[in-house]
């Protein structure tokens, strides 16, 4: 291949590369598609094409190809991928042994042992997918990831103090982190702490002002402490501009006990402003 056909190929990957990233899964799919029908062997261009394959829900038909691969040699992202496949096509037990073996070699490659405790824990087995977190800690203590995927299974398994601990170490590890933040705040709220958990979500909220979510969290946690008008204020921005919110708006006020409860959702979208009726 010349070096114009190398530069274009690259060009091709990294366009392939971006378009994944934008979740445009076809349009990811098509040009990787387009590389290997040239270099068939392509690794970079396989695994975009596969998670695009993934990503459409049509994992049966990435197996083959990463089965092949797989037998050129180890490369533990490839058969995590595949084993992911596997699950995804309905060969859960497949994809699990895969799965398994990726996650015993050494050095060990962290994202088979999540992704392993993640199919575990959707399939039910809970205790077996926080035991291989705890393997893969074992192996790098000092991962924040693992811990955040512990406090998770944890939180799953209702262990919320072992949770918060877990939690905790990964905030003071990186601090800058919302998805940790707002894992602690949940589970401040589970325990009842409606102040605490407040005080993170906002921190989380600085740091991602747009996670409506969070905000619509924050407001759970304004009322339950009595604080009606900023819970009512917290939800009015989160449906300025994003009326498809509304429902989860309503909700939000009708669950807490200082919340309020719309028959109507008219009612609704005129209390929150959704209605246009109230300016920013």
């Amino acid at each position: 291949m010349s070096k114009a056909q190398n530069r274009l190929q690259a060009q091709a990957l990294q366009e392939a590369i971006h378009a994944l990233r934008a979740r445009q899964f076809a349009r990811a799919e098509q040009i990787a598609a387009s590389i290997l029908r040239t270099a068939r062997t392509d690794r970079a261009a396989l695994l975009v094409h596969s998670h695009a394959l993934l990503g459409q829900q049509r994992a049966g038909e990435a197996v083959a190809a990463l089965e092949k691969a797989a037998l050129r040699g180890a490369d533990p992202e490839l058969e995590t991928l595949l084993g992911a496949a596997l699950c995804e096509s309905r060969r859960a037990a497949d994809g699990i042994a895969q799965l398994r073996k990726t996650a015993a070699r050494r050095p060990p490659f962290f994202p088979a042992f999540q992704e392993l405790a993640g199919r575990l824990a959707r399939s039910g087995e809970l205790r077996e997918a926080i035991l291989v977190v705890e393997e893969a800690q074992a192996l790098s203590p000092d991962s924040v990831d693992l811990k955040l995927d512990l406090a998770r299974l944890c939180l799953q398994a209702n262990e919320r103090a072992r949770a918060r601990d877990n939690l905790v170490a990964a905030r003071e590890a990186a601090p800058g982190r919302p998805d940790i933040l707002v894992e602690l705040a949940w589970v401040h709220f589970l325990d009842g702490d409606y102040a605490e958990a407040a005080g993170t979500y906002r921190h989380a909220l600085g740091l991602r002002p747009e996670d409506t979510q969070t905000r619509a969290n924050l407001a759970m946690c304004l009322a339950e402490m009595g604080d009606r008008d900023g819970a009512q204020a917290a939800l009015r921005t989160v449906v300025r501009g994003r009326p498809h919110l509304l429902t989860r708006a309503a909700y939000t006020l009708a669950v807490t006990s200082h919340g309020r409860f719309f028959f109507r959702p008219s009612a609704a979208a005129k209390f929150l402003g959704a209605d246009g009726t109230l300016k920013p």
